[in-house]
């Protein structure tokens, strides 16, 4: 039987940084749990861009079709900025969600104990944190046709258009009640259904879904009101599900709960696959950050936890996700630190590798 294959996108400006750490991990998984996984590396976003001019080659979205897993960095940065649209670092990861076809995007919005002082917001409201996120990620505003800008009565109109078939709406609603079946078997379900037609729809495909999870809680809740509720009493939700642009706009809301992005994963799933395994890729919430590119301040955190989720949903490795996840609560809770989570004197400050170190020093204290 042939190892898990894997395929790498380190990306632009820190992603190539975090990937190397994520690398570190991989091999202590093989090293020390017998876990082995066929890896591959290649290139997205502006690193493509220079070497081939796109920002994703033709055979690198042939690799990323026949892997079980890729594992995405990050894109883009300013050195990209003046490129045409259809050029740009973002488009290459769009294109691989749309040809992949991931349109489920999980984005967990966890607070750890020890990190429950650096939110923004008051402790007691975000402390025990565990929210999940489902956003459509193939459809909706980003994908809809007509797009462009075009003139009109001599000026510019931008035209993008929402649009969603209740077959793209019924598939993210059926992976966000078996995601709540797994939880607290609560769901809410955010659109604008006061104003949008494609709200409506949304709103009327979740009930019809919902008739085959009796089980889970299920709620309705305007996507502006749910922005003001997640940094009023974040705790009262559980599994939320929504478009593609308030899933883009509610999951960012959601992560500076916890503290920092440098701290959240994300798993973008799609239709099983021959061995039963979904697509899928893995990448951390946050961007390229080049500002602090090369100097050893990136956080590893959300990319490792990448890959945490990675075993969890793609490797059937649930156990030693775990292992790993409590590994980097042990980090954490011990006051170690990179620069965008020092908080007091009792912090430790370290370096992106050095957080890495401490990660892999609690996974062999847990063997």
């Amino acid at each position: 039987m042939s190892n898990p294959s894997l395929l790498i996108l380190p990306g632009d400006g820190i992603g190539q940084e975090v990937m190397a750490e994520v690398r570190r991990v991989i091999d202590w998984f093989g090293a020390k749990r017998d876990m082995q996984f066929d890896v591959s590396e290649d290139l997205v976003g502006g690193a493509a861009y220079d070497k081939h001019g796109v920002p994703l080659h033709d055979d690198t979205m042939a690799k990323a079709q026949e892997v079980d897993a890729v594992l995405l960095g990050a894109v883009g940065g300013p050195a990209y900025d003046d490129l045409d649209f259809s050029v740009k670092p973002e488009r290459g990861l769009l294109r691989l969600r749309k040809e992949m076809d991931l349109f489920a995007n999980l984005r967990p919005a966890q607070c750890f104990d020890a990190l429950s002082d650096f939110s923004s917001l008051k402790k007691e409201l975000v402390a025990g944190l565990d929210i999940m996120i489902v956003r459509e990620l193939t459809s909706g505003v980003y994908f809809g046709e007509p797009r462009g800008i075009h003139m009109e009565d001599n000026m510019r109109v931008g035209i993008n258009t929402q649009r969603y078939t209740e077959a793209e709406i019924e598939r993210g609603a059926r992976a966000a009640f078996e995601m709540a079946m797994k939880r607290d078997k609560k769901l809410c379900s955010m659109e604008k259904a006061n104003v949008m037609e494609s709200g409506i729809l949304w709103r009327d495909v979740v009930t019809e879904v919902h008739a085959d999870y009796p089980e889970v809680e299920l709620s309705h809740m305007y996507a502006d009101n749910g922005a003001m509720q997640l940094v009023r009493a974040p705790k009262q939700f559980d599994v939320i599900y929504t478009d593609n642009l308030f899933g883009d706009i509610l999951s960012d809301c959601a992560a500076m709960l916890t503290g920092s992005l440098g701290m959240l994963p994300s798993a973008s799933l799609g239709a099983p696959m021959e061995n039963g395994r979904p697509k899928a890729m893995y990448e951390p919430v946050h961007g390229s950050a080049p500002d602090i590119m090369g100097q050893g301040k990136a956080n590893p955190i959300a990319c490792i936890l990448s890959f945490a989720m990675a075993l969890r949903y793609s490797f059937d490795e649930g156990a030693d996700a775990t292992r790993l996840e409590a590994a980097i609560e042990k980090v954490l809770a011990d006051g170690v630190r990179t620069g965008d989570l020092l908080s007091d004197e009792n912090s430790t400050a370290v370096s992106t590798s050095g957080m890495t170190d401490a990660i892999l020093e609690a996974l062999d204290a847990s063997l």
